[in-house]
């Protein structure tokens, strides 16, 4: 059995997949935190070493519940990926105003949960990382990601702030940023006649984090942006 543990939220079909996929094969059990209790089943049964937690991290008392489960059944996570996501897009005359608050819920106010529940853990080993997964909305609002953008780039600022605290107990805080359309099925489908090359791979992104959670402490990064060779930026 593996002794390093990592937890990763929204384990979907992209990211947070690739990212089990990467960090179970190199020594780590992964927790696996999403909503979708029989995707999560489907995993674990198919990835040695990997665990499932079905929950929504917006649901505040729900997602404290299954971290308090985790830790007791699991063990405490050497390194925490925040990958779940929340977002609806229209300009802001378009957006219901709750579809702010409910990004809000998920992108920010999960992420500092999270944080606060394995932040005491991790300052008592002395060692610890914490990787958000973010993208460009963090640095720029464009009109019709007036619901999701904000989040994005209070999400960013939280971090760095968390980073700012912990840095110094030894816990490494990583913001990414991926400008980029990442390689799904449903992406795919949206854009159906886009080359190959213009997608950044889900592997490539968890390769990175994998990177992030393994950079020695003398040269730590907290901005990383990942995007495709030709990306316009």
């Amino acid at each position: 059995m593996s002794t390093k543990r990592a937890l990763v939220t929204g384990v979907g079909p992209g990211t947070g997949l690739a990212t089990v996929r990467r960090f179970a094969p190199g020594g780590y059990s992964v927790a696996m935190i999403a909503r979708n209790a029989d995707r999560l089943r489907a995993i674990q049964n198919d990835i040695p070493n990997s665990r499932a937690f079905a929950a929504d991290v917006a649901d505040a008392h729900r997602f404290a519940q299954t971290l308090d489960t985790i830790y007791a059944e699991f063990g405490a996570p050497d390194v925490v990926v925040h990958n779940a996501v929340q977002g609806v897009f229209g300009d802001f005359l378009q957006i219901d105003p709750d579809a702010l608050e409910q990004s809000f819920k998920t992108n920010v106010m999960g992420f500092l949960h999270l944080a606060r529940r394995v932040a005491p853990s991790m300052i008592e080993a002395g060692r610890g990382t914490i990787i958000i997964s973010g993208n460009t909305s963090a640095l720029r609002g464009k009109s019709n990601f007036s619901s999701f953008a904000p989040t994005k780039a209070a999400q960013r600022i939280l971090a760095e702030s968390i980073a700012r605290r912990l840095g110094s107990s030894g816990i490494h805080v990583a913001y990414v940023v991926i400008d980029a359309v990442i390689d799904l099925e449903w992406t795919r489908k949206a854009l159906p006649d886009t080359p190959d090359d213009f997608f950044i791979q889900p592997a490539d992104i968890a390769e990175e984090f994998w990177h992030i959670a393994h950079q020695p402490k003398s040269a730590w990064s907290f901005n990383v942006e990942l995007r495709p060779f030709k990306e316009t930026w």
